[in-house]
């Protein structure tokens, strides 16, 4: 059998995420950082693969998004026990809203500077990104974007230098987020959202969304930690219980 191939590049929560559950598991695989070796983006075209996390072993791969789809992809059982949607909801507003106070503790001049160690991402891309994820899942929802990769990475408009500027982006997208919630007829979030990587269960994405802006938003509390800044109400273990977050912070 051909061996296990993981894809991922460094600051990537879902790259994290999936290779500590493969470790878990004892599942042995072959480490593929893209950022390291860029050739392996040209394997993953070869494949019509444009992002990673993947898991591949010869030419059959998943995408590694949902550890669902990966457990199936090697012949795994998977189990998740998932907080219900209103504590998600409520989780992932809280952590949009500690991302809005720690952003404007960022010295401005300091925006341009890398966030991510072994990736070309600056600290002001990390900072928008954390809104980018609810955009996305809002436009996918809203109106059928399904490449949901291409909304999370997309980068700030060239306009937006400032600090203000990125906490006014990521309260405008809070509100939308709040409106969404406040309108949605069945809250359960049993419906399907179709994506890139297949249709979804709703609740399953609302709550990979919501740790994933959370696993960045810790990470900007990272950034500061290294400027020597106290974040303001940092977010808290209880902030972060119940959600699947990778225990590693960067890889």
């Amino acid at each position: 059998m051909d061996p296990l191939r993981v894809y991922w590049r460094q600051g990537c929560s879902s790259c994290v995420k999936v290779k500590e559950y493969l470790a878990s598991l004892g599942v042995d695989f072959e480490s593929i950082d893209v950022g390291v070796r860029p050739q392996a983006m040209d394997e993953l075209r070869a494949m019509g693969v444009r992002t990673v996390p993947v898991v591949a072993r010869g030419r059959d791969y998943v995408f590694a998004q949902a550890l669902e789809d990966v457990s199936r992809f090697i012949g795994r059982e998977f189990h998740a026990d998932r907080l219900p949607p209103s504590v998600l909801m409520e989780k992932w507003l809280r952590v949009l809203a500690a991302a809005q106070r720690h952003v404007l503790q960022i010295p401005s001049e300091r925006l341009p500077e890398r966030a991510t160690p072994g990736r070309d991402r600056s600290i002001r891309d990390l900072a928008y990104h954390i809104y980018k994820i609810p955009e996305a899942f809002l436009d996918a929802l809203e109106h059928g974007n399904e490449d949901l990769a291409a909304g999370y990475n997309a980068l700030p408009p060239a306009e937006v230098k400032s600090v203000e500027q990125i906490r006014a982006y990521g309260e405008k997208v809070s509100a939308r987020l709040r409106a969404w919630w406040a309108s949605l007829p069945d809250k359960s979030c049993r419906q399907t959202v179709k994506t890139y990587y297949g249709a979804r269960p709703l609740h399953e994405l609302l709550e990979r969304c919501t740790w994933h802006s959370a696993q960045h938003a810790r990470q900007i509390i990272s950034v500061l930690e290294g400027f020597g800044i106290a974040a303001d109400g940092a977010l808290t273990a209880g902030d972060y219980a119940g959600l699947p977050m990778p225990a590693g912070l960067w890889e």
